[in-house]
């Protein structure tokens, strides 16, 4: 690699050639802020925050924006000069002169970057450049999203964030002063082809986007004596729910999560992970009928919502390759609602079923007609990680403090295979391990598909079970899922197995889990610490297989039957249908 020698700060260090000056700054161990960058996302050096001093090839000092301007031998920056800071401070005060400042009521407070460094640079609301503010209307029309455009700073990650998705429904709209972020028309969110992915929601810097949220729902069903609530918690929450409460990124804290759920009042608290065992066991079992059978393939996964709502607005013609599996959030909704509430004799129509998920398309999958059964709902709310930590923190419940404790029975046992569902590649994976087994006719020892694992976007393995080649690929990102799309839509794919899943680098970076600001996210990889946490609970459990778990097998023997059997269609699987890209 060629370096190049520069000096940040007086500091001398030696860089890659072509890097940034933002970049080079972190060799002299020196974070320059930013608004709008997003490194491989949004590098369009548009909110001016990341100005410095420049001095090179004999010229006077001058500034520059950080994050686009690649560094020269022998330059000179300085990043914390007065007239950087001014500059820095003056952008800061323009921003805010359009801004609405409730900061005390926003979900962003104390993590909202602009919060932030407006305290670094000590801006008030002094008014000193006051004058027309426009004011927009909010935009609550979807499932699962709020835009506030008055708290919109214009910085385009979310307008980014949405084209890396390959949806594009978002972008600015108008000009000079007016310029506001919207969809084409001024349409409302629910009538264009959103997927509900919630990516823009984890970039936007201030307060502009957040999930829509139903706590409030979820403490009313908790204070009312007639309601039996139960809560489900998916895999990838126990990954990233600690980062809320000032833990390192990819602390896994099942215990104390759960210890907290007892504590919030819920009658029931139930693993996810679960219902994840059920879901490979009719998925393993759906591959195997199709491969021996003649089915449809590839059969891709369904577990997704994100990615069966892009897959029925942009390739409807193509949902026959879909597994009718539901999720595991769904399926778990009506296991609860049926075997459990039979079993306990409770009438479902007083079960609450809470899930907590680090995904926002999961809000538009509890409210699909698909997920309902004679009026009753599967799954009557689903929160996310983020609005699960608010509730924490709003019952006075110390977090940190708490002593592990263990979900109930009988919907607590899971196994390894379920709890990787939260990353990229795992639920291939975990439909593998019961495949192999299932195709061979024994128990295998190994377990591990590592080919299939990694924040890649996508990867693509060929397997030899029973003398019979297993071609597989793992998309994450609709961008990738599009490219497969297309492959199997031209008949080009040679694929017998595809996983898809809507967030790049699965479940674990949803859109409801915990946001990172820009100087995390642009150095960290904040995918594959998560997803780490996930593997090696896997690799230190005594079941590793979805077959093997307990429940699971209680529960075909007494309610369910066969694998695949009329009554376990009737529960666990479901169909998609065409959606219009615009109502």
């Amino acid at each position: 690699m060629d370096m190049i020698n520069i000096k940040i700060n007086g500091i001398a260090v030696s860089v890659p050639k072509g890097a940034t000056v933002l970049e080079a700054a972190r060799y002299a161990g020196v974070e320059i802020p930013t608004l709008c960058f997003l490194k491989e996302i949004n590098e369009i050096g548009a909110c001016r925050i990341c100005m410095v001093e420049v001095s090179e090839g004999g010229r006077p000092a001058r500034l520059v924006t950080a994050c686009v301007y690649p560094v020269s031998e022998g330059m000179e920056v300085i990043t914390n000069s007065p007239k950087v800071q001014a500059s820095r401070k003056t952008t800061l005060e323009m921003i805010l002169s359009t801004h609405d400042k409730k900061c005390l009521s926003c979900v962003r407070s104390t993590n909202c970057e602009l919060q932030k460094m407006c305290r670094d640079y000590g801006v008030e609301d002094s008014g000193k450049y006051d004058g027309f503010k426009p004011e927009f209307k909010i935009d609550d029309s979807a499932a699962h999203l709020v835009r506030d455009n008055n708290k919109c700073i214009l910085c385009r990650r979310c307008v980014a964030a949405c084209k890396q998705q390959l949806v594009s429904v978002i972008g600015a709209n108008d000009r000079g002063i007016d310029t506001h972020i919207a969809c084409a028309f001024e349409l409302d969110l629910d009538n264009v082809p959103c997927v509900s992915c919630g990516q823009c929601i984890n970039v936007c810097p201030t307060g502009a986007l957040s999930e829509r949220d139903d706590t409030a729902k979820v403490w009313e069903a908790l204070a009312d004596p007639d309601k039996y609530v139960v809560v489900q918690t998916a895999p990838a929450v126990r990954a990233a729910l600690g980062e809320e409460f000032g833990m390192p990124i990819g602390t896994n804290v099942e215990g104390k999560m759960v210890a907290a759920l007892r504590r919030l009042g819920f009658d029931k608290v139930f693993d996810t992970d679960c219902a994840a065992d059920f879901t490979i066991v009719e998925e393993a079992n759906e591959l195997v009928e199709r491969i021996k059978n003649g089915g449809k393939l590839p059969m891709i996964t369904s577990c997704s919502p994100g990615w069966v709502k892009f897959c029925e607005l942009y390739y409807p013609e193509q949902l026959e390759h879909l597994s009718s599996c539901k999720s595991p959030q769904q399926m778990f909704g009506a296991l609860l609602k049926s075997y459990f509430a039979e079993k306990n004799n409770i009438d479902p129509a007083k079960i609450v079923s809470v899930s907590v998920m680090p995904c926002t398309a999961k809000k538009f999958e509890v409210g699909r007609e698909e997920m309902h059964k004679n009026g009753i709902a599967d799954v009557d709310i689903s929160i996310t990680t983020r609005e699960l930590a608010r509730m924490i923190e709003r019952a006075g419940i110390k977090f940190n403090y708490l002593a592990d404790e263990e979900f109930d029975d009988p919907m607590g046992a899971d196994t390894g295979a379920a709890v990787i569902f939260g990353a990229t590649g795992g639920v291939m994976e975990a439909a593998l391990r019961t495949a192999n087994d299932w195709l061979t006719g024994k128990s295998n020892d190994a377990v591990e598909f590592h080919e299939v694992r990694g924040t890649k976007g996508l990867k693509e393995a060929t397997y030899t079970i029973n003398g019979q080649e297993i071609k597989v690929a793992v998309a994450s990102g609709i961008a990738n899922a599009n490219y497969v799309m297309n492959q199997i839509k031209e008949g080009t794919a040679p694929w017998t197995f595809v996983e898809i899943m809507c967030c790049p680098g699965g479940c674990v970076n949803g859109g409801g889990q915990p946001i990172q600001p820009a100087s995390v996210l642009n150095v960290f990889d904040i995918k594959a610490m998560r997803a780490k946490a996930l593997y090696d609970q896997d690799a230190a459990m005594a079941l590793r297989k979805s077959h093997e778990n307990p429940t699971v097998k209680a529960v075909y023997e007494e309610y369910l039957g066969e694998f695949g059997g009329h009554k376990a269609h009737e529960l666990l699987h479901t169909h998609y249908v065409a959606r219009p890209k615009f109502k």
